[in-house]
């Protein structure tokens, strides 16, 4: 997405956070293994080393995906965004959720490098963050869902992963597992 100078503050924190998921999902998905590490290519985002998707299905399911958000994110409408991990009975496993609210009413003009220095700390703490989940079956029964609300059928046991705020944007990032009475991997 190319940034306007006449944009809106709403629309450039908007942009902002699509780029920024982009990228996040795609190294959750990296980080969990489902796909070999060849099918990755390290590039420069926020002055971080990070991934990108090489095959083109796998960049363009992530891309279209996170950019079809940008209007709803843009007018508050998002709330939250998750990365489902499910097993090969579709039952999911795991969750990555990004919980979003940006201040609408925020009138002054975007201080991109600041926002993208707050949110730089989601990409030097996701790989730390890896103890934290778990194991997924083998590789070839295992896939991934981006969706924007979700719920279990019992509270989930969440983990926190990190948290940034910066105005006019804030950003928690936490990991889900099914709760104790549900079934598991």
């Amino acid at each position: 997405m190319d940034r306007k100078d006449n944009q809106s503050p709403q629309g450039e924190t908007a942009r902002i956070l699509v780029e920024f998921l982009e990228v996040a999902i795609t190294s959750i998905v990296l980080l969990k293994g489902i796909y070999p590490p060849g099918a990755f290519e390290r590039r420069k985002y926020m002055n971080l080393v990070v991934h990108s998707a090489r095959h083109p299905q796998l960049r363009d399911y992530i891309h279209s995906a996170v950019s079809g958000l940008h209007p709803f994110i843009q007018k508050g409408l998002v709330e939250r965004v998750a990365v489902i991990f499910f097993n090969s009975d579709s039952i999911p496993v795991e969750r990555f959720m990004f919980k979003l609210t940006v201040n609408q009413s925020y009138g002054s003009r975007v201080e991109e490098a600041d926002l993208e220095f707050s949110l730089r700390s989601f990409f030097i703490k996701l790989p730390f963050s890896e103890s934290l989940t778990r194991v997924l079956p083998q590789a070839r029964c295992v896939r991934f869902s981006i969706i924007t609300d979700c719920r279990w059928e019992q509270p989930p046991l969440i983990t926190p992963i990190k948290s940034m705020s910066s105005e006019p944007l804030s950003v928690q990032l936490y990991l889900e597992h099914p709760g104790l009475s549900e079934p598991k991997a």
